[in-house]
C-alpha cells in the first residue's frame, strides 16, 4: 500500500492519495483544487486514480474532487448521509454511500462510517489491508476527529446561517465519539486539518495520530456526559471566516472547473489599481505595504493565514487586481485564492506602480512599538474573542479582525486609531480592511498585545 499526505500550510488542510501497487490503482481523499499534485504522485508511483472521495461538504476550501474525477474518469464516492438540505446537488459518475457501505482500490478496502456532528452528512473512511489479513489499519476522519480536537459543530449555524443546528450537531458529535471509541486503539488517525485551521479550537500540528493516543490526550474523549460535552465544544471556538458560507454552497452544488493553475498578466498602468469596479489586494510583506500602498486596498501577506485573511474581506462577484513583489508571488497568490473559489484575479502590478499614483490615492501607515504608541484617540484590538478572554488592554475597543466591516458603529470615524493584534502579524491586515471602509489616520502597533501588556493597564483572566 502507498499512502501520500498532501498538506497546504495556508489552509492547514490535508488530503491523501492511497494506492495499491499490485493493482495499479489509487483513491484521492478530500482533494483541493491543486489537481496536479495528485496526478503527478500517481504517475510517479505508476498508479491510475480510479476513485475520488471526500468526507463531507467542506466549508473552508473549494473541493477539487469533482474536477479530479472528471479528469481521470474515476468514480466519485459521496456521502448520502444527512437530511436533504445538505446532500450533494450535482451529477456525474457518482456513487452515493452510507454507513456500512464499502468500496475497494486494489487490495485496500474502505468502509464508510457515518460520523455526523461537524456536519450532518459527514462520513469517515475505515481502511482495511486485505492482503495482510483484512486488518483495520486506520481511519480518514476528515473534520470529525483531529489530533487533539474534534470538528466544531457550530459552522452550519454561525457560518452558513442555518439556525437551530448548533446544539443538535454537538449532541450528534458526542454520540459519534462514543461509537468511534469502540474501534481498536492501534488504528491510525489521518485527519483533514492541522494546527491553524478554523474548523476546531485546539488542533495539534502532528500529522497523524492513533485512536489510543487520542483517547488518552484528546479533551473530547475525556468528557463523560453529553450535556457537559455540548457546553465545552460550543465554547471558545474561533470566529468562523465569512467565506465559509460561500464554500458550503459551492461545494454542495458543484464547484466550477479550474482547468490548471492560474497565470496572471502583469499591468503597468496605475489606472489599473484605481478602477472602482475592481478589488485591490496587496500581497507584499506587511512592512512594504505599510510604507506605501494604494489607500483603501486590502492587505494579506503571503504566509500562513493568507487565504483566511483574504476570504474575510474579498467579494466573490468582483474582479481582483494584486499588488505583488514578483510574478511568482502574484501567481502564488492567485493560486491560493483559487483554493477558496476567488477565481477573478485579472492581473497584478509591482509595488513601484503605487509610486505613480496621485498623492491623495496613496497612503502610508506608521508602525511603532507599544511603548512609543501614546498619541492616539482609540486603541482597537482585532484579536479573536478567545484571545481577548485571556486578557485585554483596559482602554481598548475589541472587534475581531474579520468582523470589522459589520462593526463600524463601534469604531469611531475621524479619530487616530492604533490597531493591535497579538504580536503584529494580523494588525496590518486589519488596517487594510479599515482603509477599505474609509478610515484614515491609523497606527500599527508592531508588537501587539505582547508589548501593550507591559506598558498599559490590562485585565487578564483569573486562573
Amino acid at each position: 500500500m502507498i499512502l501520500k499526505r498532501f498538506y497546504d500550510d495556508k489552509l492547514a488542510h490535508a488530503s491523501y492519495l492511497v494506492g495499491c501497487p499490485g493493482a495499479g490503482e489509487a483513491v484521492v481523499i478530500d482533494a483541493n483544487r491543486d489537481l496536479d499534485q495528485y496526478l503527478a504522485e500517481a504517475a510517479k508511483e505508476g498508479l491510475r486514480i480510479t476513485a475520488v472521495t471526500e468526507t463531507h461538504i467542506h466549508a473552508d476550501y473549494l473541493s477539487g474532487s469533482r474536477e479530479l474525477a472528471e479528469r481521470t474518469g474515476a468514480k466519485l464516492y459521496l456521502s448520502d448521509e444527512g437530511d436533504q438540505d445538505w446532500k450533494y446537488a450535482y451529477s456525474g459518475n457518482i456513487q452515493l454511500v452510507r454507513d456500512g457501505d464499502t468500496f475497494s482500490v486494489g487490495g485496500v478496502k474502505f468502509e464508510v462510517m457515518a460520523t455526523p456532528g461537524h456536519t450532518p452528512e459527514h462520513i469517515t473512511f475505515l481502511a482495511y489491508d486485505m492482503p495482510a489479513g483484512g486488518h483495520l489499519m486506520g481511519a480518514f476522519t476528515g473534520d470529525f476527529l483531529f489530533v487533539g480536537d474534534v470538528g466544531r459543530p457550530d459552522l452550519l449555524e454561525n457560518a452558513a446561517g442555518i439556525k437551530g443546528t448548533m446544539e443538535p450537531g454537538a449532541r450528534r458529535l458526542f454520540q459519534t465519539i462514543q461509537r468511534f471509541n469502540m474501534l481498536p486503539d492501534q488504528i491510525s488517525i489521518w485527519p483533514a486539518h492541522g494546527a491553524g485551521s478554523a474548523c476546531g479550537k485546539s488542533l495539534g500540528g502532528v500529522p497523524v495520530s492513533t485512536l489510543g493516543y487520542e483517547k488518552l490526550t484528546n479533551w473530547a474523549f475525556q468528557i463523560e456526559t453529553e450535556d457537559e460535552f455540548v457546553k465545552e465544544v460550543l465554547s471558545g471556538q474561533p470566529e468562523p471566516p465569512v467565506y465559509f458560507a460561500q464554500m458550503k454552497h459551492l461545494n454542495k452544488v458543484g464547484p466550477d472547473m479550474l482547468n490548471g493553475k492560474p497565470s496572471v498578466p502583469e499591468f503597468t498602468s496605475p489606472d489599473t489599481i484605481l478602477c472602482e469596479s475592481c478589488q485591490v489586494l496587496d500581497v507584499r510583506p506587511s512592512d512594504e505595504y505599510l510604507a506605501n500602498h494604494r489607500f483603501g486596498s486590502f492587505h494579506a501577506p503571503l504566509k500562513q493565514g493568507f487565504t483566511t485573511w483574504a476570504g474575510w474581506y474579498l467579494k466573490y462577484d468582483k474582479d481582483i487586481v494584486l499588488v505583488a513583489a514578483s510574478l511568482a508571488d502574484a501567481n502564488q497568490a492567485a493560486y491560493d485564492l483559487s483554493l477558496i473559489g476567488l477565481d477573478r484575479v485579472i492581473g497584478w502590478v509591482r509595488g513601484n506602480v503605487v509610486d505613480q499614483l496621485p498623492s491623495e490615492e496613496r497612503a502610508s501607515v506608521e508602525s511603532m512599538t507599544a511603548d512609543c504608541c501614546v498619541d492616539h484617540d482609540c486603541l482597537l484590538d482585532v484579536r479573536g474573542s478567545t484571545e481577548v478572554a485571556e486578557g485585554k488592554v483596559d482602554e481598548s475597543i475589541h472587534v475581531p479582525m474579520g468582523y470589522i466591516p459589520r462593526n463600524m458603529d463601534v469604531i469611531p470615524q475621524g479619530k487616530k486609531i492604533a490597531v493591535h493584534c497579538a504580536g503584529g502579524t494580523r494588525s496590518p491586515v486589519a488596517i487594510g480592511a479599515l482603509e477599505s471602509l474609509g478610515y484614515r489616520n491609523l497606527i500599527n502597533v508592531s508588537d501587539g498585545f505582547a508589548g501593550l501588556s507591559e506598558c498599559k493597564p490590562c485585565t487578564t483572566a483569573k486562573a
